[in-house]
């Protein structure tokens, strides 16, 4: 036989894996998601790239949303609990809804895949102008 290898045998080799990342009913901050918004489905993915020692506006999102960190690490906060996450290559966040938060990098740059799931013309955040003290 020449060893020649068909495209069965070819794609018996290379197989198809699945990994389950997250599943989830509620944000990182443990608060249940309630429902989606009501209206016209719209789903958006961004790519958003955070240079190094950026400090992101407090904002919201009236959807849920998740973020995955390609590459790099961000630490998250909320604004009424306070409550703090660190998150690096290969986490995945679901972010929180309706709650003021923020993210700010270090030393390295972070650059997000981010899922939004809201209804069209919704705006993907809001800033919120939230202030604390340092």
């Amino acid at each position: 036989m020449l060893g020649i290898v068909t495209s069965a045998q070819a794609a018996d080799s290379l197989r198809v894996t699945s990994d389950t990342v997250l599943r989830t009913t509620a944000s990182w901050d443990g608060v249940r998601y309630e429902r989606y918004p009501s209206g016209q489905p719209e789903l958006t993915v961004l790519k958003i790239t955070i240079p190094p020692h950026t400090e992101l506006s407090w904002h919201q999102h009236g959807m849920p949303s998740v973020a995955y960190v390609l590459s790099g690490e961000l630490t998250v906060e909320t604004a009424g609990e306070g409550q703090v996450r660190h998150i690096v290559t290969g986490d995945v966040l679901p972010e929180v809804v309706n709650e003021s938060h923020r993210g700010y990098t270090g030393d390295q740059s972070a650059v997000l895949i981010v899922f939004y799931a809201g209804v069209l013309g919704m705006p993907l955040s809001n800033t919120t102008g939230v202030r604390t003290t340092p």
